[in-house]
Formats: C-alpha cells, sequence, structure tokens
C-alpha cells in the first residue's frame, strides 16, 4: 500500500506541472483539437513516467515499525520493535474514501442523464441519434447521442449543429478517459480545474465547427448569451450551455494562433526530467540510540542508505549475503563500538550531545573504506564516533552479490545522551 500511494503521490506531481503548464501557457491558444490530444496524451504519460527512475539507487524506505538492536547482549537476542502511528493506513482509507465519493457523484449524474434520454422521443440522423424531450432541459451530448428539448429543436437549429459537432469530434470519449484521472487524482485542485478547461476546449471546438457551416457569427454569439442561463451540465456529457461565455465569445473573434506554438510542449522536457530527479532522492532511515550516566550506549540501525554509484558498492539490505562481524551479523560490530567509544571529557562536562551519523563500505577484503560523517552533531562528537569506526583492527566477512564478493554500503549512527 506504501508504494501504491507513492506513486499516486508522484503521478500526481507530474500531473500538477503538466496542467500548471497547460494553464500558464497554452490555454488561451487557438489549437483547440492539438491541446485536446495533448492534455489527455500528457496525463497518460504523467501516469507512467513515476515507473522510471533517473537516479540508479535503491531508496529504503521507512517502515511502519522501527527495528532497533541495542548492544547489550540481552538485548542483541530480542530485537525492540517501536510501533508507530499507521500513517500509511490512514492515509490509504482518506484516499479511498474520496474516491469512492467522486465514482457516486460521477454514477449519480450519469443515472439521471440516462433516465433523461429513456423519457425522450428517438429519432436517427445520419450522424447521431437525436433524442427530443417535451421537458424544458438544457441541451447535451453523450456519445453519439445528442439530447434536446422540442422548443431548442424547432427555435434554435444551431444548438443541433453544435451539438452534432460535439458527436463528430468525439468529446465524451474525452471525458470519460479524464474521468479515470479525476478518480485517481481527486485531491489534485489542478485536476479539477484542467477538467473545467478541457470541457471548455470542447466549446471552443464545437463553436468553431458550427461558425464553419456558415451560421453567422453574430446571431450565434446572441444565442449564446440568451441561453447562458440554465442547469448545469452533466458530468459525462457535453452540452451548448456553459458557464464561461466571456471565454467562448472571445475565442471565437481571436486571431488563429500560430501553429508553431505546438513546440512549446517541449519545454516540458527539461522540467518533468528535473522533476523526475527531484521525486527519486536517496532516502536513510536510522534508529535511535541511548546513554546511560555518560556512558555511551549504541542502537545499530537496520536500514541502509542507497551508494552513489551501484557498479561500485551495494546497499546492505539489498546485497545477498551480509557482511558479518566476528563470525556474527553486524549486531557484533555494534556490541564492540559500544565497548570502545568513549564519551570526550569536555563534551560530558560541556553537556553537549546529539546524534552523529556515519558511512563507510565494508570493501571486498573485509576492510573498512571510505568512513566519513554524513550529518553532524558536534565536533567532539563527530570526532570520537569516526576514531572509532575508523580504527577497527578486525576485519568484516566481506558481503557476497551473485557468488563474488562485492564493497558493501553502511550507514551507522552513535547518538551521544546524558543522563
Amino acid at each position: 500500500m506504501n508504494e501504491f500511494l507513492l506513486y499516486i503521490g508522484r503521478s500526481g506531481l507530474y500531473l500538477s506541472l503538466f496542467y500548471a503548464f497547460f494553464l500558464l501557457v497554452m490555454r488561451h491558444t487557438t489549437l483547440f483539437r492539438f491541446n485536446r490530444i495533448a492534455l489527455l496524451a500528457g496525463s497518460a504519460l504523467c501516469l507512467v513516467l513515476p515507473l522510471f527512475k533517473i537516479r540508479s539507487v535503491e531508496a529504503v524506505l521507512a517502515q511502519a515499525g522501527e527495528l532497533t538492536m541495542v548492544s547489550s547482549e540481552a538485548a542483541l537476542q530480542e530485537p525492540v520493535v517501536a510501533t508507530a502511528f499507521p500513517w500509511a493506513t490512514v492515509l490509504a482509507g482518506l484516499y479511498f474514501l474520496g474516491l469512492a465519493a467522486v465514482l457516486v457523484a460521477i454514477l449519480l449524474s450519469s443515472g439521471k442523464m440516462l433516465r433523461l434520454m429513456k423519457r425522450g422521443k428517438v429519432e436517427k440522423l445520419e450522424d447521431c441519434i437525436l433524442v427530443v424531450s417535451e421537458e424544458d432541459i438544457p441541451s447535451f451530448s453523450m456519445g453519439r447521442k445528442v439530447v434536446m428539448s422540442r422548443k431548442d429543436l424547432e427555435q434554435n437549429p444551431a444548438i443541433l449543429t453544435h451539438e452534432r459537432m460535439h458527436v463528430k469530434c468525439r468529446h465524451s470519449l474525452d471525458l470519460l478517459l479524464f474521468s479515470a484521472f479525476q478518480l485517481l487524482f481527486w485531491w489534485n485542485p489542478l485536476v479539477w480545474i484542467t477538467r473545467t478547461e478541457l470541457k471548455l476546449l470542447h466549446e471552443y471546438e464545437a463553436d468553431e465547427g458550427v461558425l464553419q457551416k456558415g451560421i453567422d457569427a453574430t446571431q450565434y454569439q446572441l444565442l449564446l448569451v440568451r441561453k447562458s442561463v440554465g442547469e448545469e451540465r452533466f458530468t459525462l456529457a457535453s452540452g451548448f450551455q456553459h458557464t464561461k461565455l466571456k471565454n467562448r465569445i472571445t475565442m471565437m473573434l481571436k486571431n488563429p494562433t500560430a501553429g508553431g506554438m505546438r513546440w512549446a510542449y517541449l519545454a516540458l522536457l527539461p522540467i518533468l526530467s528535473l522533476a523526475m530527479f527531484a521525486f527519486n532522492p536517496v532516502k536513510v532511515h536510522a534508529a535511535s540510540v541511548d546513554e546511560e550516566n555518560g556512558t555511551p550506549v549504541i542502537l545499530e540501525e537496520t536500514a541502509i542508505s542507497a551508494p552513489q554509484d551501484t557498479t561500485q558498492s551495494v546497499p546492505f539490505q539489498m546485497v545477498e549475503v551480509k557482511p558479518g562481524f566476528r563470525g556474527g551479523d553486524a549486531s557484533e560490530f555494534s556490541k564492540w563500538v559500544n565497548e570502545t567509544l568513549v564519551y570526550p571529557a569536555e563534551a560530558k562536562k560541556d553537556t553537549i550531545q546529539g546524534r552523529v551519523t556515519l558511512q563507510f563500505i565494508v570493501d571486498v577484503d573485509g576492510s573498512i573504506v571510505d568512513a566519513k560523517v554524513i550529518r553532524s552533531a558536534h565536533p567532539l562528537l563527530d570526532a570520537e564516533a569516526l576514531r572509532v569506526i575508523s580504527s577497527c583492527p578486525e576485519k568484516w566477512s566481506p558481503g557476497i552479490q551473485d557468488g563474488k564478493p562485492v564493497r558493501v554500503h553502511y550507514v551507522f549512527p552513535v547518538v551521544f545522551k546524558l543522563k
């Protein structure tokens, strides 16, 4: 479930970047059909991008409980499990609750639309199926069906032409596909804003098609004004009325956008590439350590960070046969460090405490190399922790991967704490 939530989160971030670009750069262009295709194709791409990672690293994620091993013999035999609040379960519950609510809203709207279709009189036309209702309802189209009131059919034939354009351009299919994004990313406000813009693109394209049929633009715009007040349209339907009347009239009067503007979408490539790099960081999950009466007590963390270059070293948790120390596992090394480490007298006098996180590599010959501090607490504490790690006189048994010794990347935290 954690992986699914991470996938949804990353996809939502990519969608936010893509939709923000569209809203800022492309929404006011007259490339109606191209923008429709770009929105749907780009949205699908954002579902695929989280499956690829630019960095060749292995990220270690925090689990619901942290496994920590105290370096005393009794504690080493029985690890202490510190339970944590089940955030992943709570977030998953909220996510699916919101998804269910959106699904119910879509189904209710679709059910209302189907009931209206059943009450009307069906007439088959050349390019669509016309459903004429005796009720005074706003016109709309769904699939190949156009639903209109008899009054509009007799008095405003331009409305039928408009709805036929929706059918011809298959706008209902766009809305049906985009509903999947609404369900998955209901929590992202940019998805809802973009859905509104997609429906507006449909109206622009249908208006353009009506005017190309030879209908007088002035009369058509007056008709839009007269029909601008009405019921809200259905979720999966395209309709003649639209709240953004000013936008539609403005777009009819606007000069066509140059075709070269289509290439503006290429600007998204470096943006999404940087996002892919930023959304896949190296993660380190550290355990806690405690000390009593000025004598350091060390806990060994079990989650290991990823190496910068996996061709040279392997993460501790990913190696097939893990390195060992003194014939035992890594906890033996924690025990040795506990026996060797000395709390600096000056730090003890000044009551200096803190966590020092060290990083080192167990080489193919079992020696410790490249030891360094990756998270500092205080120079005195850093120096003592690094001194002990670097002065280890004994070699480890090396890690084994694919039957061969390999360099293993390891992270070791030491927390100095005075009682």
